[in-house]
């Protein structure tokens, strides 16, 4: 099995989450494959990043995305039958996008980067209003998220497994008490891939 890690929207594998996955990983399981590519500021060039990423792998694939990564994964677990975990995932992101048409700046790299409404349209096409198969997912959500309303993927998951924390924030706080379970958790589901 390998791990691919789906970091946020301007964000980066420099994100605390990606970082304490591949940390976990790297101590515990050492021989699993840890993948959390810097994925274009261009959705429809990410999901084809991520799609190549999934297609070459040499082993099943696990996902852990996070807010759009989670949206991300979420689209790629339909069309692949991939086990994922969601944090915070965005469920309309393409709605948020619209606060940011025009030049951006990724908050890790400093890249800059325009968003057009043709990148929104993009987004827009990849989503999932109801995942047909919920044994896939585990969707972690913490009720002080200041960027997204947790009760929309609390909604949209319905039928998934579900954690939900009291307070905590976007970032989803004490991520790496959960790595453990979510190892597990992806593991269990291997049998997807068959």
């Amino acid at each position: 099995m390998a791990l691919v890690y789906i970091h946020g929207f301007n964000s980066s594998p420099a994100s605390l989450k990606a970082r304490q996955t591949d940390e976990w990983l790297s101590l515990h399981h050492p021989h699993i494959p840890f993948f959390c590519p810097q994925l274009s500021n261009q959705p429809d060039l990410a999901i084809q990043q991520l799609q190549a990423l999934i297609e070459q792998a040499e082993q099943p694939v696990g996902l852990v995305g996070s807010s759009m990564g989670g949206y991300y994964a979420t689209w790629l677990a339909e069309q692949y039958g991939l086990p994922s975990v969601l944090i915070n995932p965005a469920v309309k992101p393409y709605e948020l996008m619209l606060d940011y048409l025009g030049e951006n700046a990724n908050y890790h790299t400093g890249e800059r980067y325009v968003l057009e409404q043709r990148h929104v349209e993009a987004v827009r096409h990849l989503e999932v209003s109801t995942p047909l198969n919920p044994s896939r997912y585990w969707v972690l959500l913490q009720t002080g998220d200041e960027v997204l309303d947790y009760r929309q993927a609390e909604s949209r998951y319905t039928g998934c497994r579900m954690t939900i924390e009291q307070g905590g924030d976007h970032s989803f706080q004490h991520y790496e008490r959960h790595l453990p379970a979510i190892f597990e958790f992806l593991q269990l589901s291997s049998g997807f891939h068959e």
